[in-house]
């Protein structure tokens, strides 16, 4: 099969519009299409780009788009590791995946995270005091150390600084060659022969079959065949709760900026019982500011997609930064509403929660009920909730700084990191 529609400029490679544009390069070419549809090249392999609730469905369809294959070799040896559960289909996927969702929607255990994130937040904060602190910094900080706590993860404190620094520079490199690259590729090593060697310590205990840890479940899990995970991918795996957790940094920062920006959130936040308003903070941080640009998969056979003919093997996107940002989904997309999100405006006749909770696609998409969303959604959001809900009651001065977020960067953050300096003599709010 060939496209349709094949014309020169329509199949022209668009891997230096994207390093150079960043996450504003998919949403631009959107622009000048009639139906959404992008057809480009990245690194020389042909590619298609969808949005919308329609796209959505299209691309989590297995019969649609398969994981394998799609993601290159940089990608893997940075951000998510050979042999992970993102390049799996299939029944070896929903099998994988099923130890991620026991793990990471259990929502006493969810709570009991974000109760862990408030307290060395707390610990961190007070053993600053008045010193200057890169928000960004410190969060990575924190959430390493409570997602340790969590996960059962025995770090001394200096592994925990190393643990954190790895993993932001895991996310931070995955996406630009250079520099940034080579030390995502060197953190990932570091860190996949830690896991790797308290994976198989833990395998000398027996007794720790019972499974009451993330480290504990992930050392333990039997594959399709009944087999144990071989040390190396329950390493990777194992990162995979912990590098995302303390991803949530990037969303610290930006809640950080929605703050300073428009403060009369903190007054909000600070009067929120419940976590309801914190909730729908978290949600509207993680759809206004940039985070992933897009996801991919490959044509699992010859597709038609709006009368546009897609072979097999072709890579599709999946517009994520753009969808975010649609008018047509979000009323006033570029207004920061944290409103939007609140439970009662959330009602409708397909559900609580529906619809906007379903177009919302910071980390993916997919129907909820098929399991199709990232099961670290839960994990993300109440983790930045907490963060948000503590930067509230603080006080703190922000010092001049360069805030701005470039576009072109991914992923991208304030230039400073969020600079801020404690105030230990105010009372807390």
């Amino acid at each position: 099969m060939t496209p349709s529609k094949n014309s020169a400029a329509r199949w022209s490679d668009g891997t230096l519009g994207l390093l150079a544009h960043g996450y504003a390069w998919l949403p631009n070419r959107m622009r000048g299409t009639i139906d959404g549809t992008v057809r480009t090249r990245l690194l020389g392999r042909p590619a298609i780009a969808l949005r919308g609730p329609e796209a959505v469905a299209f691309f989590y369809d297995e019969k649609h788009a398969v994981r394998a294959g799609a993601l290159p070799d940089p990608v893997l040896d940075t951000l998510f590791g050979q042999g992970a559960v993102h390049t799996l289909d299939g029944d070896r996927h929903r099998i994988r995946k099923a130890m991620f969702v026991t793990l990471l929607k259990d929502g006493t255990g969810v709570a009991t995270l974000g109760g862990h994130v408030s307290w060395r937040w707390r610990e961190a904060m007070t053993r600053r005091r008045s010193e200057p602190v890169v928000l960004f910094d410190e969060a990575a900080g924190v959430l390493a150390q409570a997602v340790c706590d969590w996960a059962g993860v025995p770090l001394s404190d200096a592994g925990v600084g190393r643990l954190a620094r790895d993993c932001t520079a895991m996310v931070d490199g995955f996406a630009t060659p250079g520099p940034r690259h080579l030390r995502a590729r060197r953190a990932r090593r570091r860190q996949e022969e830690a896991m790797a060697a308290l994976i198989t310590e833990m395998r000398r205990s027996p007794e720790a079959q019972t499974k009451q840890t993330a480290l504990e479940t992930v050392a333990w899990h039997r594959e399709a065949g009944g087999n144990l995970l071989d040390v190396q991918t329950a390493a990777v795996e194992l990162l995979n709760i912990i590098r995302p957790t303390v991803a949530v940094a990037w969303f610290a920062a930006f809640a950080a900026h929605a703050l300073h920006r428009w403060p009369h959130h903190r007054d909000l936040l600070r009067s929120d019982p419940d976590g309801t308003y914190a909730t729908a903070f978290a949600h509207e941080v993680r759809r206004f500011y940039p985070f992933a640009p897009f996801v991919a998969g490959l044509a699992a056979q010859d597709l038609t997609w709006r009368g546009e003919d897609i072979a097999k093997d072709t890579l599709v996107l999946l517009d994520l930064y753009g969808q975010n940002h649609d008018a047509t989904l979000f009323e006033h997309p570029y207004r920061f509403d944290p409103d939007r999100f609140d439970p009662q405006r959330l009602t409708s006749p397909e559900g609580p929660g529906s619809p906007l909770l379903v177009h919302l696609v910071p980390q993916g998409g997919g129907d909820p009920a098929r399991g199709h969303r990232c099961p670290g959604e839960d994990i993300t959001v109440t983790a930045l909730a907490t963060i948000a809900g503590e930067l509230a009651r603080m006080e703190y001065e922000v010092p001049a700084q360069d805030l701005t977020i470039p576009l072109n960067r991914m992923p991208t953050r304030p230039r400073s990191g969020f600079e801020l300096r404690p105030n230990p003599d105010a009372p807390r709010k």
